[in-house]
């Protein structure tokens, strides 16, 4: 090993610990030490487990192909050969609860694509450009868990992405009322068309459990960390209502949103506002980090899926179609890659970020 952090992917073999052994096989600070999943799985080579079944469009890194799969449950045994845990486990939200706080237990920290932990008032839920800051509610965790360097925290659900970031960067107008109707890609559900054939020219009106993050999640990022109950206590002066699709689009979730403010921005003022944004992953220059966070797209017709998804590497957010409404005061529509910025992408980039504010280090 080199002296990279070594990192383990537990729940390696899905579509989300896919995707982290893709963005990690190069990555100049991380180096994957450790794939684990299931029992069932466990003493398979990394290429074997997935055969048949690997869903990226590159081959799998010839550095973790022939890597044999541990089992994740043997908690002191996988965290004895790392630094800190990427989890993209699927199991309940009680166990997996659970699971990741074994691993922060042993003083392995845990970057989380899963939900079970989102509404633990002590673990930060990290967009890192819109709420940094949250990580100042690790001490505080440390204190409940009992660990020195042991956390866990976890990235927002996937299809937020496509109209937080906007309404973060139009803070500053006190957004006071918001519809976000998401239209969401199959790989979200951890599906390829060949897996779910049925999706194809079809609609469900009906993903389980998104409306009520869509509507809740950005409150706690919009949140502040109070230090008297040692929490992070939601913001309170934006309601939320959405409804969510799943669509037939295999990456790429898009939104079209309706806000009130309680300002009265101009569109020039909301545009700069949007083209201007950035934050700590841009100062400090993170590999992850997309140059322009957010880009606001003049044509008529954009942004689309096929032309837009990937910009900055699936990493940045793309605004469109910005304009008055009769009912509320603009409309829009946004556009972030899922399983990039949404899932494995984002969860990268808050390691980088708690790594270069001292969180994260070797052990």
């Amino acid at each position: 090993m080199s002296d990279k952090l070594r990192v383990g992917v537990i729940g390696a073999t899905g579509m989300v610990g896919q995707r982290f052994i893709t963005i990690l096989a190069d990555h100049p600070w991380f180096e994957v030490a450790v794939v684990a999943a299931s029992a069932h799985s466990a003493g398979k080579t990394y290429g074997e487990a997935v055969d048949g079944r690997w869903k990226m469009d590159t081959p799998i890194p010839e550095n973790v192909k022939n890597m044999v799969l541990m089992d994740a449950s043997k908690v002191n045994e996988v965290a004895d050969q790392v630094d800190f845990v990427f989890s993209a486990i699927k199991l309940d939200k009680a166990d997996t609860r659970n699971l990741e706080d074994q691993y922060a237990k042993t003083e392995t920290p845990v970057v989380s694509n899963n939900s079970a932990h989102r509404w633990t008032p002590d673990v930060p839920m990290i967009v890192p450009e819109i709420n940094p800051q949250h990580a100042d509610i690790i001490p505080y965790q440390r204190q409940r868990l009992g660990t020195e360097r042991g956390f866990v925290a976890v990235k927002p659900n996937c299809s937020i992405q496509s109209y937080t970031p906007a309404l973060s960067a139009w803070r500053k107008f006190e957004p006071t009322q918001v519809i976000a109707t998401t239209y969401q890609a199959i790989s979200g559900a951890g599906k390829t068309f060949k897996d779910w054939p049925e999706m194809v020219g079809n609609v469900i009106p009906y993903i389980a459990g998104e409306e009520e993050k869509s509507e809740r999640e950005p409150l706690k990022i919009w949140g502040n960390v109070d230090a008297a109950t040692k929490s992070i206590v939601p913001d309170e002066g934006t309601v939320i209502t959405s409804q969510c699709l799943r669509v037939p689009v295999l990456y790429g979730h898009t939104a079209a949103a309706f806000v009130n403010f309680k300002q009265n921005p101009t569109k020039d003022d909301l545009i700069e506002a949007l083209e201007t944004y950035s934050g700590e992953p841009q100062e400090l220059g993170l590999p992850s980090a997309p140059k322009q966070f957010i880009q606001y797209m003049t044509q008529d017709d954009r942004p689309q899926v096929s032309l837009d998804v990937n910009f900055e590497h699936g990493m940045g957010i793309s605004i469109g179609r910005l304009r008055e409404d009769k009912i509320f005061d603009w409309k829009f529509v946004g556009l972030s890659h899922n399983t990039a910025r949404g899932a494995a992408g984002g969860a990268v980039e808050c390691a980088e970020l708690l790594k270069a504010k001292g969180y994260i280090s070797a052990k």
